[in-house]
């Protein structure tokens, strides 16, 4: 129960100081705070090489759902250097989100109808950012930006849900540093 907390406050702060540092045009903070989030969940994960395969997903989501957007000219990022592709700060909250699927977010599992939902309410966290931190802004009309988000979303995280469930074959790992 400790860890699931863990996992949940961890990446709360990831997002707070990724968006807090990227309406002020500063990368950093989210790659600190994401690099020590991630690395503290690597080694009391149960499931390291499962959780690793996740990240690396969750990357790749990130360039498709969030490449998109920016390229559809719906979504625009802050401190966002090449255009169309994901900062770094939205890599950071992706990697870091994928922590979370095998521990807080592991109950997103058990029916594939609750990725989807929660694709769809994914873009609130986008509007959130917009609105207290200025770190997205939505071009006009602002549905058509959010619309691709909470596809794109839905999309995404049913994949990475479903490669969640699916696991990696005949691994009983046990976690690095001694969690329950």
């Amino acid at each position: 129960m400790r860890r699931t907390w863990v996992n949940v406050m961890g990446n709360q702060l990831v997002w707070l100081c990724a968006v807090a540092g990227a309406g002020r045009g500063w990368q950093w903070p989210a790659m600190l705070s994401a690099t020590v989030y991630i690395g503290t969940q690597l080694l009391t994960s149960a499931q390291p090489r499962l959780d690793l395969r996740l990240l690396l997903l969750a990357l790749a989501c990130a360039f498709l759902v969030d490449g998109s957007a920016a390229a559809s000219g719906g979504v625009h990022y802050a401190a966002a250097p090449l255009g169309w592709v994901p900062p770094p700060w939205i890599l950071a909250l992706w990697a870091a989100f994928a922590m979370t699927l095998t521990a807080s977010m592991a109950f997103l599992q058990r029916h594939w109808l609750l990725p989807v939902a929660l694709g769809l309410l994914a873009p609130l966290a986008y509007l959130s950012a917009a609105r207290g931190f200025q770190a997205v802004h939505f071009t006009p009309p602002a549905w058509q930006g959010v619309a691709t988000l909470a596809l794109g979303w839905c999309i995404a995280l049913s994949l990475l849900c479903a490669v969640a469930r699916r696991g990696p074959p005949g691994n009983h790992a046990t976690p690095l540093i001694g969690a329950t």
